[in-house]
């Protein structure tokens, strides 16, 4: 059974930073292309950061120069450094994992997603 378990949401305030894992099994970790999105309430499912398995990156506008997506495979965990939140970004951060095509990745397996809350 493949299982994507997120961790690391919080309520911060802003100008704060945090560090999102999720936590991949049953699934070889290094073949996947992995994906952080979010939801904010009342709002439609947002594409954050891809991370390829070569641990090439892209990043959403709202995230570039505050987001960090990085990847241990050697832990199966994906991570998403975010520094310089704003109440903007408060949502529901959720990863997926899935192959890589010339679309970007595929998203075949959900997280539940930890939430993010960030107070002005």
């Amino acid at each position: 059974e493949v299982q994507l378990v997120e961790s690391g949401g919080d309520s911060v305030q802003a100008g704060g930073s945090l560090r999102l894992s999720c936590v991949a099994s049953g699934l070889p970790y290094t073949l996947y292309c992995m994906s952080w999105y979010r939801q904010a309430a009342g709002k439609q499912r947002e594409w954050v950061s891809p991370i390829r398995t070569v641990g090439k990156t892209g990043y959403a506008d709202s995230g570039k120069g505050r987001f960090t997506n990085s990847r241990d495979n050697a832990k199966n965990t994906l991570y998403l450094q975010m520094d310089s939140l704003k109440p903007e970004d408060n949502a529901m951060y959720s990863c997926a994992a899935g192959t890589w095509s010339f679309r970007g990745c595929t998203t075949d397996y959900w997280g539940q997603g930890t939430q993010v809350t960030v107070s002005s």
